[in-house]
């Protein structure tokens, strides 16, 4: 049977900063992100790949942590500082640089963690836009396990 794509889009707003940068980046600033994530398999019996609900159950609390939040490489003291004596900000601390390709890898870990059990499916592309033409992608592979097997 042949496999079928689905994808469903998400949108949010969020602040960062790239320390190491020599640039502009080196600077807090914010990007309108856009996330489109993908899921690729066998339908089941009624057509569906996954359902849109479902698929949006997953990706909806990663989106609604990051909405309107400044988001903090853990190494970053300057931000560390700042957040410690301004607690009142809305902020999340991750182990890496927020670079866009970092955020898409890490957004998809979240995701490929709880979809790789859906036996519907056996990819999941994962497109991140840090700006209208910019964007990273992920993409994972999931083993399929053979009808009737446990």
């Amino acid at each position: 049977m042949n496999t079928v794509q689905i994808a469903k889009e998400f949108r949010w707003e969020m602040g960062h900063r790239l320390p190491f940068h020599e640039g502009h980046c080196q600077n807090i600033h914010g990007h309108s992100y856009r996330l489109r994530v993908a899921v690729e398999g066998t339908p089941d019996p009624n057509g569906m790949v996954m359902d849109f609900y479902d698929l949006s159950a997953v990706v909806e609390p990663i989106v609604d942590m990051l909405d309107h939040a400044f988001i903090c490489d853990s190494s970053d003291e300057i931000m560390q500082r700042f957040f410690r004596d301004y607690p009142a900000f809305k902020v999340v601390y991750v182990p890496f640089t927020t670079t866009v390709e970092n955020l898409c890898r890490w957004i998809a870990d979240h995701l490929a963690e709880r979809l790789r059990q859906t036996p519907t499916i056996h990819r999941l592309t994962v497109r991140l836009y840090e700006t209208a033409t910019a964007y990273a992608e992920c993409t994972y592979h999931f083993a399929q396990t053979p009808s009737g097997a446990a």
